[in-house]
Parts: C-alpha cells; structure tokens; sequence
C-alpha cells in the first residue's frame, strides 16, 4: 500500500534525518526519528512498505548502540513488514544481532540472505561480513 502523499513526505524527511544523525554516530538522535516517522504510519503499521526499512534503519542504530536484543525484536518486525521476507539486508542484520545473542536461529538467517544475495550481503560488511559468511562455509551451508 501506498502512503497518502502528505505523510509520505513527512516520514522521507523524517527518514533523511535518521540517516544523517546515523551517520554521524547520534544513534539515539537517529533512533528518535526514526519512531517519529513509524508513529506516522496509519494503523496497522506493519501493514505499510515503509514499515520495512523504518523497522530496518531502527535495528542498525540498535546494533551499533551494542543493543542486539532491540536490533533483534527491530528486525523481526521489519520482516513481517511488506517486503521484509525477500529482503536479503533484514535477514543479514538479523543474522548478525542473534549471532550476538549466541541464538541458534542465527544461521537460518544468514543462510536466508546468501540465499537472497550471494556473497555480496557478507562484502559488504567489511568488519563482520567474513566471518558471518565463514561460518555459513564451515557449516557446508554457502560456497568457499
């Protein structure tokens, strides 16, 4: 579903916001604008595609903030939100935070995004990509 033009541009500038302040490592800043834009969406939220990657962008400064549980609960969210299932970055983040959370389930989802991406999700983390990435190859579950 698309949103009414009006909340559509607020929640972009909203969005925008929560990107900058993320890239300069105000996580809670961003974290703020981010809930501002989700409060936006008309009920039921989950039911709108800007519930995906506002839940996503959520889960990234939860992650960096070192609070995997938030970033885990933020990706389950974005997952059952429009387009979560086939998106191979929510199932990469979500890998990664139960990973941290020395969660079983985090293999499926890794598994779930190289099989979504390949090995391109994995390059692009630079920091915990090869390892995420190695465990999936010792695991006999992705190409080495």
């Amino acid at each position: 579903m698309e949103l009414p033009d009006h909340i559509y541009a607020q929640v972009e500038i909203l969005a925008e916001q929560g990107n900058e302040m993320l890239d300069d490592e105000d996580y809670e800043g961003a974290l703020a604008s981010w809930s501002e834009a989700l409060e936006l969406l008309p009920e039921p939220r989950n039911d709108w595609d800007a519930a995906m990657w506002l839940h996503a962008s959520m889960a990234e400064a939860h992650y960096q903030l070192r609070d995997f549980e938030s970033a885990r609960d933020a990706m389950y969210d974005a997952l059952n939100a429009p387009g979560g299932n086939e998106n191979p970055y929510v199932h990469y983040m979500l890998g990664k935070a139960l990973l941290r959370l020395d969660d079983e389930k985090a293999v499926d989802a890794l598994l779930r995004a190289y099989m979504l991406d390949g090995e391109d999700i994995f390059d692009s983390d630079e920091e915990e990509g090869p390892d995420a990435l190695r465990l999936l190859q010792e695991r006999g579950l992705a190409d080495e």
